[in-house]
């Protein structure tokens, strides 16, 4: 909550009863309420033609503050589109239950709920608790403790993860008879449907097979392609919207202009007209995950582990720097010899990316985007770097990549991260053994090919003199 200044001390404080807005029945449930949701699926579903009939119950992950807040505003927030022109204002009122993700009574309430349709997820890559092979990390130690929950051998009662908590609602649905519905996963994850499916039909197979086989045949895994920048919320922030819009809103959410949603999948029990505000509904929904998570969250993570060695901290910032810029671009010309398709239209995203990046109003922080780089380089440099090597060529920029952030995590202080011990004990080693045990939190397989891991030491050792990007 912000320092409020005195001349807004008395403004009224954002709720139903200064903005009438209706709520409607709850048929989503979200799991993840955070800033990027807020900005994306519960402003489509505020713009579908048929949001009267779409409410949502919109549940935290890690903390209990932004259902706390948002419950104080009836649900309501601003959201502050911001470009180089100026900003607009428009308050969102879609989502009509804000709970603390701990609050899992509630949450097995709705699931099981006949009138819920949907479930969508924001709930980050690294959530989905998937080792290098692609299947659920079933000694995770808090995958341990969520199967000893759902299996009643926990005197807790309450799983604790995300996965844990969505296969406990989908196993009271089924003893509710509710029928079936969609997941909908919104992560930034090649094949996000069949990530999701993989990680709740790992779980749901390790202590009940009767569930398995139910959400096998009752529940759908929609893949989408999410898109819009949505910078943290800073007091500055809070403090234009008192005062261009004369309330207070504690929760208010920055995003950038550009917004898209593409999907595919089944729905059974149905879905808004998300089409209306723009979503776009596609039968094979790859090439856009692709262009999307190398070109956009590729570029991303590459400005953030090279940004921050030489010293910048936004991702404006970062593209200012001719040597960050030709790194994103060496890397875009790789990434698109494997996009394939006119209606992908490449230079156009591109030169798009280009313009949003460099939008200086949204100050997208490059720490936030660095958290979970062992993960997410799995989705946005790998890909890359083995289609080039698999066609003949060195893949030197997706490898400039995984370099970049090997340097940074010797250097970046808190790292945030599903292996942040693991990263911390690699550092502690030297040379090659150092690099080769980072390599193996990415992937295995990147240390049994020499040649690439040559490659990645050498880019790396480039880093030590001031992010040396050459």
């Amino acid at each position: 909550m912000s320092n409020e200044p005195e001349q807004t001390a008395d403004l009224p404080r954002l709720s139903r009863a200064i903005k009438p807005i209706r709520k409607a029945p709850v048929r989503i449930v979200h799991m993840g309420l955070g800033a990027f949701h807020r900005s994306h699926q519960a402003w489509y579903t505020q713009h579908a033609g048929d949001a009267a009939e779409w409410g949502i119950a919109s549940f935290t992950g890690r903390r209990p503050d932004a259902a706390e807040v948002l419950a104080a505003q009836d649900g309501l927030y601003t959201v502050v589109e911001r470009s180089d022109a100026g900003d607009s204002f428009e308050v969102i009122g879609s989502i009509v239950e804000a709970v603390d993700g701990a609050d899992v009574e509630r949450f097995v309430e709705v699931v099981a709920a006949p009138l819920t349709s949907l479930i969508t997820l924001t709930i980050t890559e690294a959530a989905y608790r998937l080792g290098a092979d692609g299947k659920l990390d079933n000694q995770a130690p808090d995958v341990v403790a969520d199967l000893a929950v759902l299996s009643g051998g926990s005197p807790s009662g309450k799983p604790t993860t995300p996965l844990g908590r969505l296969v406990l609602g989908l196993a009271a649905r089924r003893d509710a008879d509710a029928g079936p519905l969609a997941v909908v996963c919104c992560d930034n994850l090649s094949n996000n449907g069949s990530v999701a499916r993989s990680a709740v039909m790992g779980m749901a197979k390790a202590f009940d097979a009767g569930l398995a086989a139910w959400i096998d045949a009752n529940v759908s895994f929609v893949s989408t392609s999410v898109d819009r920048i949505t910078p943290r919320t800073t007091d500055a922030d809070i403090d234009a919207v008192a005062a261009a819009c004369g309330y207070r809103d504690e929760s208010p959410v920055v995003a950038e202009p550009f917004r898209n949603w593409v999907l595919s999948g089944d729905f059974p029990a149905g879905r808004p007209h998300w089409e209306d505000a723009g979503a776009v509904f596609v039968d094979e929904i790859e090439p856009y995950e692709n262009r999307k998570l190398w070109l956009l969250n590729g570029a991303h993570s590459l400005l953030a582990y090279a940004g921050q060695l030489r010293g910048h901290k936004t991702v404006a910032e970062a593209l200012a720097d001719d040597s960050c810029r030709r790194a994103v671009e060496d890397f875009w010309d790789e990434a698109a010899a494997s996009l394939h398709g006119d209606d992908l239209r490449i230079p156009e995203y591109r030169a798009a990316l280009l313009e949003r990046f460099g939008n200086s109003r949204i100050a997208h922080h490059l720490a936030q985007i660095a958290m979970d780089g062992s993960t997410k380089l799995r989705m946005r440099a790998l890909p890359v770097l083995r289609a080039e090597r698999a066609a003949g060529r060195s893949g030197q920029a997706a490898a400039r990549m995984i370099a970049a952030w090997t340097a940074y995590t010797a250097t970046a202080t808190g790292l945030q991260d599903p292996q942040a011990a693991e990263i911390a004990a690699a550092n502690l080693l030297t040379g090659r053994a150092r690099l080769e045990a980072l390599l193996r939190l990415v992937d295995p397989d990147l240390v049994a090919d020499s040649a690439i891991v040559d490659l990645v030491e050498g880019l790396a050792e480039t880093f030590a003199v001031a992010g040396n990007l050459s």
